[in-house]
């Protein structure tokens, strides 16, 4: 048993096994920035569209106030468009 360990050991630290360690650490070091700077730009997107998303409620809302009388056209129209998309797969 002691040959064989010795025989690992001497495969562990010969510089191929060194440059294997090596590689397999700068691959992690690579992969660790690469998730890191695709969480930042998922990130900013993220704000983005958030804050997008709040202007056009902005928007939208402001319209209503502006022409009630269409936003409750198009209510009804959407109502009455959603009812029959959902009556018609009965």
């Amino acid at each position: 048993m002691t040959s064989t360990n010795e025989a690992y050991r001497r495969a562990a630290n010969s510089p191929t096994a060194r440059r294997a360690a090596e590689a397999a650490k700068d691959f992690g070091d690579d992969a660790s920035e690469f998730a890191s700077d695709v969480a930042r730009k998922a990130g900013k997107q993220f704000s983005r569209a958030q804050d997008m998303a709040a202007d056009a409620y902005e928007e939208v809302h402001e319209a209503t106030k502006e022409y009630p009388h269409i936003a409750l056209a198009l209510a009804a129209g959407l109502g009455f468009l959603i009812g029959v998309m959902v009556s018609g797969r009965r």
